[in-house]
């Protein structure tokens, strides 16, 4: 997958230039073959700037001919390279017929049309149309598709693309020819094809406006129960985007296809959603409480999009967050109304707090609005898809639910049809609302995390409460100068008595004061309560002060937070050397010996409040990250809770009894809470390994026995060994399921991770070619087990550059986002970093090194 090095050119958002050429029409024939697949395009075309010469888009194709109107070119009227296909002199309009080969069956990149075991797929956003046919491959070229597809009619008997299907017939060679036709201009990146031999889940939908909708879900041969969920999930979004948005679905057919190769989770493909097989297959047995919450999630997402990204698509890929981060605040709104929404926005802010403010102090920060890139592939990042969302729902916050409904709606009526710009998308939101998005639109633009210092003063004579807010956005690496940005920030007073009041700041200004008057007791202040914006906050509050808002605030997300902050500051203190002796104030014990016992409705956001910062969460506390710190800190404080409330644990989860697993918000709760329990149970191994056994053994479900599983391995690694065995040969045969045992291998604490991962990469079901398996496994490595990637011989950074290089040959998208995690060397100590950047060093050193990785690895590096 090597690419030369003059293609390695970086693209400027303000160098945008319409096209030369639009295409009207376009009539595909695919001839499928899995190493000469013949691909016909009849292109309707129509000059827009007087005197340019047509330039297609074109990689890895065998050009067979090309023809204007009819009459075949010879190689002295064409210019061809290995990204283009260029024709100097043609009419102002023409018909350009092009037809090329192309071999499916070697397209490990997974991008344009490739073989998924005996499937054929595609997948062409960004950029992978290109490598179907020459093309004008970019978002802002919207064509109406007619496509023709031809394959042995016994070996494929489904033969599907966009829109709707027009024809189908055998001929008497025995192949089956189907013809389809979208209505819909669209973009080529949302183009589709697949072909191959499925089980058919079949149901049907009614609109608002009473048509009905046949919705068409294909899954691998014996997986229709797998797919149940996938579909009523999809009704479920359908009638909540009617409700919520009024936008109903537009064509009389939706399919949903399920693959096991795909870079990605899923495809918006106008009418033909592709989908990776793990974001669709679940049952009780196979799939998790996550698995399930993800399924809907990403239904939903792929189906909101055919309004937020597919009717009105993106002019260029600087404005991915256009589609992305509007469709993921969608899709956040549509989970939060569907399961519990204090957990669906609990699960989006540890997002933002981990990976994404770790982007924005990478060599990687960007806006969500890209300025510069090399590959197309780079710009699919947490900051774009969810700090976009954190942009969306800031808006919604400052507007308020109907006026921002109203721009939306404004915006998705003006650009129907069209290729529309992040800066079109605030033009109708200020419009329909009335308010002037200018400082706002500053954070399209602007790079970084904003910092917010925060301070309090009662007045107890005049019941004034003043408080003052500081923002200040550090340098990062594509941006130095930073201007203040309009924060809206929610804050909730919990006054005495048990009188709350909830207020929304609108910061503007580096320092901002706000004055409240008839306070009359002195209030706690939590502040941005529902994290109401992507910003880290500085406080000082006292353990008593935190533990209170833990207790008492309104706001779910508000008391976690609380929570989080608590244990920050301890472990700080245990880093700083402030506390010789480990000391927790009693009110902590007592707090949470409460919710052991009195857990509340929500015993979801009980095993919230009850669980430790992550590693990656406290490590976003330090410039300059104190790996075996942190790590000793959370070790010390889980064995000093789990020591201290042995008894309360256990009695909770006693407490607790199941029925036949569900999957709503009441049984995840349950399974959510007792999985903390046994969690920390599992700290004192010889008391309670029988009860991990008993746990594993007696779960009638994956998350039961996914919760055994994790508790012994990181507190009774004997045992985890011995269940882990007992999970993988009753599993070996489901490759789904197999992935969690790759992720648990992965992420094994300890030097044992090395020489098992080794043994995993033997297993018939792994394969270098399939996305999911080689995520499960160095994933899990990289970005869940610190212990080990972190270890201080440089043992784990090497492994993940063998892997990072071995990929890249084959897949340069799953290559380039394994090695992120190496791209922050500078935030650890100076051997960390000398191996770091070593292991970086000899990646760059590649002479066959992708665009993709070759990006990454250089902005790190200089």
């Amino acid at each position: 997958m090597a690419q030369n090095s003059s293609s390695r050119v970086a693209k400027h958002r303000l160098d945008y230039q319409p096209p030369s050429f639009l295409i009207s029409k376009v009539a595909l024939r695919f001839e499928l073959d899995k190493t000469a697949t013949k691909v016909t395009s009849v292109m309707q075309l129509e000059r827009q700037i007087s005197g340019a010469a047509l330039k297609l888009d074109g990689q890895d194709l065998t050009l067979l001919s090309v023809a204007i109107n009819g009459v075949e070119l010879t190689t002295s009227q064409y210019q061809q390279d290995e990204a283009s296909l260029t024709l100097v002199s043609v009419p102002d309009r023409f018909e350009l017929t092009v037809v090329t080969q192309i071999a499916p069956v070697d397209n490990t990149a997974l991008e344009g049309l490739y073989m998924a075991g005996d499937t054929y797929s595609t997948q062409c956003e960004a950029e992978g149309f290109r490598r179907i046919s020459y093309f004008l491959d970019r978002p802002d070229v919207l064509a109406e598709y007619e496509v023709t597809i031809q394959a042995d009619a016994k070996q494929y008997p489904y033969l599907l693309s966009n829109g709707n299907k027009v024809s189908e017939h055998i001929d008497a060679k025995g192949m089956r020819i189907s013809k389809w036709h979208d209505p819909y201009p669209k973009p080529s990146y949302l183009f589709a094809v697949v072909a191959g031999d499925f089980d058919v889940l079949t149901d049907t939908f009614t609109t608002r406006s009473g048509r009905e909708v046949s919705l068409q879900l294909f899954v691998d041969k014996g997986y229709t129960s797998k797919g149940e969920f996938a579909v009523a999930s999809l009704k479920r979004a359908m009638l909540w985007d009617e409700q919520r948005f009024n936008l109903e679905y537009d064509l009389d057919i939706y399919m949903v296809v399920a693959v096991d190769f795909f870079n990605m989770g899923a495809m918006e493909n106008k009418g033909l959603n592709i989908f990776n097989s793990k974001y669709v297959l679940a049952d009780a047995s196979t799939a998790t409480d996550r698995d399930y919450f993800n399924i809907e999630s990403i239904i939903g997402h792929e189906y909101f999009h055919n309004w937020t990204g597919n009717r009105v698509t993106c002019r260029d890929w600087f404005q991915l967050s256009l589609k992305e981060g509007l469709t993921v605040f969608r899709d956040q709104e549509f989970s939060a109304d569907m399961a519990s929404a204090t957990l669906c926005r609990i699960d989006a802010v540890k997002m933002i707090r981990t990976a994404q403010f770790a982007e924005d102090a990478s060599p990687m920060a960007h806006p969500i609005r890209p300025d510069s890139v090399i590959e197309m592939n780079n710009f699919y990042t947490v900051t774009v898809y969810d700090k976009g969302a954190e942009v969306i729902r800031m808006l919604q916050t400052l507007l308020g639910k109907e006026r921002f409904n109203a721009g939306l709606a404004l915006y998705l009526k003006r650009f129907d049809g069209q290729a529309a710009t992040c800066d079109d998308f605030l033009s109708a939101m200020q419009q329909a609302s009335g308010r002037d998005l200018t400082q706002f639109s500053l954070w399209y633009s602007q790079s970084g995390t904003p910092e917010l210092t925060v301070s309090e003063s009662y007045n107890t004579q005049s019941g004034q409460l003043s408080l003052t807010v500081q923002q200040h956005t550090p340098s990062t690496a594509d941006q130095s100068e930073k201007q203040p940005l309009l924060i809206p920030i929610n804050i909730e007073l919990l006054l005495a008595n048990d009188v709350k009041q909830t207020h929304l700041l609108q910061l503007t200004e580096p320092t901002q004061q706000f004055v409240f008057d008839g306070i009359t007791s002195q209030p706690v202040v939590v502040w941005l309560a529902h994290f109401s914006a992507p910003v880290k906050l500085i406080q000082q509050a006292e353990d008593t002060t935190l533990l209170h808002i833990a207790a008492q605030a309104s706001d779910g997300v508000a008391r976690w937070d609380a929570m989080q902050q608590f244990w920050s500051r301890k472990v700080q203190q245990v880093i700083n050397g402030a506390d010789a002796v480990l000391v927790l104030p009693e009110l902590l014990f007592t707090t949470m010996q409460q919710w052991l016992s009195q857990s509340g409705p929500d015993l979801a956001l009980t095993a919230e409040l009850l669980t430790l910062p992550d590693f990656d969460t406290l490590a976003e506390q330090y410039s300059v990250i104190p790996v075996d710190a942190i790590l000793t800190a959370l070790q010390q404080f889980k064995q000093h809770l789990a020591t201290r409330l042995q008894a309360d644990f256990n009695a909770c989860y006693q407490s607790i009894t199941q029925t036949r697993y569900q999957y709503n918000e009441a049984s995840v709760g349950q399974r959510s809470l007792k999985a903390i329990c046994l969690s920390y149970l599992a700290v004192n191994t010889a008391a309670h390994a029988e009860l991990l056994k008993t746990h594993y053994h007696q779960a009638d479900n994956m998350t039961d026995k996914m919760s055994a599983l994790v508790a012994s391995q990181q507190h009774c690694p004997e045992l985890f060994n011995a269940l882990v065995s007992d999970f993988a040969n009753s599993w070996q045969h489901d490759a789904l399921v197999m992935d969690k045992v790759f992720s648990l291998v992965g992420s094994e604490p300890s030097e044992r991770v090395f020489t098992g991962i080794e043994k995993m990469l033997t297993h018939p079901v792994f394969s270098w070619k399939n996305p999911n398996r080689v995520r499960a496994l160095f994933s899990a490595f990289c970005l869940r087990n610190p212990q080990q990637f972190h270890r201080i011989d440089g043992k784990g950074y090497q492994l993940i550059k063998q892997t990072v290089a071995k990929l890249d040959l084959i897949n340069p998208q799953i290559a380039a986002r394994l090695i992120t995690p190496l791209l922050s060397w500078r935030r650890f100590d100076n051997e960390r970093q000398q191996l770091m950047r070593s292991a970086l060093q000899s990646l760059a050193s590649e002479q066959t090194l992708s665009n993709d990785v070759f990006e990454k690895v250089n902005r790190s590096l200089n």
